[in-house]
């Protein structure tokens, strides 16, 4: 083919970019239309714009958009990507996940290395006569060893994608049940062993004596050393000046840039290519009080690296990828890459699973889980290719393998752990992890810690006499941008909701000293309300008390006179508060009033108004509401009996004002006199006058089933 000028190998770099990208992004959300992650896509993408489509038209379109001297340009941006990559790979790597589990996450995670491993050698001495010779880019072909191969293969069966499965851990919240904390441990385990014995391959492929694997494994310890001991405790400067400033500054983001790129050069002049030291460095990044920072630097970086570098790296992987010229001996050794790649890792973590007595279901899903390779079997087989053991048709079937186990887990875990067994188990563990009981329940959604102290307080006031009595505290961090895509993003925002949990300790303190169990829950998501329905439901709370306008969900319900959008299935009443709770809430000066109305709302209304004065010792000041579903005469006299002191309507302005929220206009209050609007639950709409009545007098005694 005719040679291009500088320019037009510039013209071209560029056109193909802007390929890549619009097809890159069209197969992703392709992807993430059949409940695949969206890599996935953009992966297929790659394999798509090589021999595999473009190849097999008419005109040698793959050649022609991609000519021979524009790839090296292309794989210059793509090596680019691959760094950064395995930059957030080793960034995503925490060791945290393991604690309390070491034993198992061990277990497992040899297992599931080790066996694979094994079946792998054993695989590559039936398939190394047909593939041990190398063909490189400029026709010149090699002796591919029977030691490089297998050790190659070994690896590659033995691999698991800790971003990939996280994220399928996060999207299905599987990560709040301890089957998917574990299966984080055990992945994370995972890595670190096979990319240590990956970096102890390469050494022995690229140093063709022992003596010199010798030399490079002593570098390579050398380098880990520094890294650990060294540049770690550096970097913890960078949460000290993050948390000054308030944000990743330019200069920030660039000597953590020079970080990656400088340890990917030592790497790569030490003998175990550069994607080790970007690697390490990801992984002696700070973890502790971290969370925000390394949340906004994955976010910048993968601006670049998922929109434009990697896709690049998918071609470039792609373009050696010829799914077409598979013949039927291919499709067989495909059949046994498979079936050596599935079993191996399934049987390892089944096995050592229900060695350790995990339930089977749980044991069936690790095993699925650890099978999840994506992205990261990727990076290691273009690093066969690149060292001259694996040849064009074992690279193909081996990128082949790597899909197919990918996209099987979302289905598979799908069967293992179908949505209502999923559902189960996470409000069991909620309630486990909060230790909650059979108990009243006031859920609080605290959005500023400093300012909403107040409702801390009014949720116990809310709890009145009920007895025993528990309030959950809990804040959903708004996701102010999207999820990452490449990488789970999961570590930094564990990291920012332990930070949040801490804080929320301080205000269960206040619960506690007014002799009630206080729980905590922190949450970090797109849709607040969502989490905030799924709390209460897992919890069986019977208030949610929310500031109004708090959250906003897609199918909610309007309030129109406050603004305020909540779920309309709730088992308990949710209670939007509009005004402030300073001193004035915390200390009451005068009684408690309530807007009177027959209503679902206005019942509700009436018993966490009677709750209120009880748990305030306050008088409940009984209003007249526009509605025609006015309280019934000796609800007062009911109310008395109860043990709530009442007394007729005044012109005194009171404490706190209770309205039901389909009440009409709410009378005046001063601008100290906070309102709660109710909004009645399923539990409320179900209890009629005579029902609530009833059950304000009960409320000293104990709940039905506890002691």
């Amino acid at each position: 083919m005719e040679a291009h000028s500088v320019a037009e190998i510039t013209a071209y770099v560029f056109l193909d970019l802007a390929v890549i990208i619009v097809i890159a992004r069209l197969m992703g959300r392709l992807a993430v239309m059949l409940g695949q992650p969206a890599v996935m896509g953009e992966i297929v993408a790659g394999i798509l714009l090589g021999p595999t489509l473009l190849g097999a038209l008419p005109g040698d379109l793959d050649t022609a958009l991609f000519p021979p001297d524009v790839r090296p340009f292309l794989n210059v941006l793509a090596q680019l990507g691959l760094v950064l990559f395995m930059f957030l790979v080793g960034l995503e790597v925490d060791l945290s996940f393991i604690r309390g589990r070491e034993r198992i996450a061990v277990s497992v995670s040899v297992a599931s290395i080790v066996l694979p491993f094994a079946l792998g050698v054993l695989l590559a001495t039936y398939l190394h006569e047909a593939h041990d010779v190398f063909t490189a880019d400029d026709g010149a072909t090699s002796t591919i060893s029977f030691v490089g191969f297998a050790l190659f293969m070994g690896v590659a069966m033995s691999i698991t994608a800790f971003p990939v499965l996280a994220r399928i851990l996060a999207e299905r919240q599987m990560h709040r049940i301890p089957t998917g904390v574990l299966a984080l441990a055990c992945a994370a385990v995972d890595d670190v062993l096979a990319w240590a014995l990956l970096a102890v391959v390469v050494a022995v492929v690229s140093a063709g004596s022992f003596s010199g694997v010798l030399l490079i494994l002593l570098w390579s310890v050398v380098f880990a050393l520094v890294m650990f001991l060294v540049v770690k405790p550096l970097l913890k400067q960078l949460v000290t000046r993050y948390e000054r400033l308030g944000r990743l500054t330019p200069e920030m983001l660039a000597l953590v840039l020079v970080g990656i790129l400088g340890s990917a050069w030592v790497t790569e002049e030490i003998g175990i290519h550069f994607i080790f030291g970007a690697f390490v460095f990801g992984v002696v990044m700070p973890r502790q009080g971290a969370g925000a920072l390394n949340h906004e630097i994955i976010d910048r970086l993968e601006q670049v690296s998922v929109l434009l570098l990697l896709p690049v790296f998918f071609v470039v992987t792609g373009l050696n990828v010829d799914v077409g010229a598979i013949d039927l001996t291919g499709v067989g050794e495909l059949g046994l890459i498979l079936l050596v790649a599935i079993s191996g890792k399934f049987v390892g973590a089944f096995t050592a699973a229900r060695a350790q007595r995990v339930p089977r279901r749980q044991a069936t899903a690790l095993g699925v889980l650890m099978n999840t390779r994506g992205l990261t079997e990727l990076v290691i087989l273009n690093l066969g290719r690149e060292n001259g053991v694996l040849d064009d048709t074992m690279f193909t079937l081996m990128v082949i393998m790597a899909i197919v186990t990918t996209v099987m887990t979302s289905p598979l875990l799908n069967l293992v752990y179908p949505k209502r067994v999923l559902a189960r188990d996470i409000a069991a563990a909620e309630r486990a992890a909060m230790g909650l009981t059979d108990a009243y329940t006031v859920v609080v959604v605290v959005d500023d810690p400093v300012r909403d102290a107040g409702l801390v307080d009014l949720a116990c006031d809310l709890v009145g006499r009920e007895r025993p009595a528990q309030v959950v505290l809990t804040r959903v961090v708004r996701r102010s941008r999207p999820k990452p895509e490449v990488s789970s993003g999961l570590g930094a925002d564990l990291e920012l909701m332990a930070t949040v949990a801490g804080e929320l300790r301080a205000l269960a303190r206040r619960v506690e000293e007014r002799g009630m169990q206080a729980s905590v829950a922190s949450r970090f998501s797109e849709d607040p309300w969502a989490e905030v329905t799924d709390l209460a439901g897992s919890s069986e709370a019977d208030v949610v008390l929310v500031r109004s306008g708090w959250g906003i969900a897609e199918g909610a319900r309007a309030d129109g006179q406050a603004g305020t959008l909540w779920p309309a299935s709730l088992h308990g009443s949710v209670v939007t508060v509009s005004g402030e709770l300073g001193e004035p809430g915390l200390a009451p000066r005068g009684a408690v009033a309530v807007v009177q109305d027959g209503g679902a709302d206005g019942r509700a209304a009436l018993r966490l108004a009677a709750h209120a004065a009880l748990g305030r010792s306050a008088p409940l000041q009984l209003r007249a509401g526009e509605g025609r579903r006015g309280l019934r005469r000796g609800v007062a006299d009911s109310l008395r009996k109860a043990g709530v002191t009442v007394e007729p309507e005044s012109t005194a302005l009171p404490s706190l004002l209770v309205a039901p929220a389909d009440a009409g206009t709410v009378p005046p209050a001063d601008d100290l006199t906070p309102i709660l609007l109710v909004h009645a639950g399923t539990a409320d709409a179900d209890r009629d006058m005579d029902e609530t009545l009833a059950g304000i007098a009960a409320g000293s005694a104990a709940r039905p089933g506890t002691a």
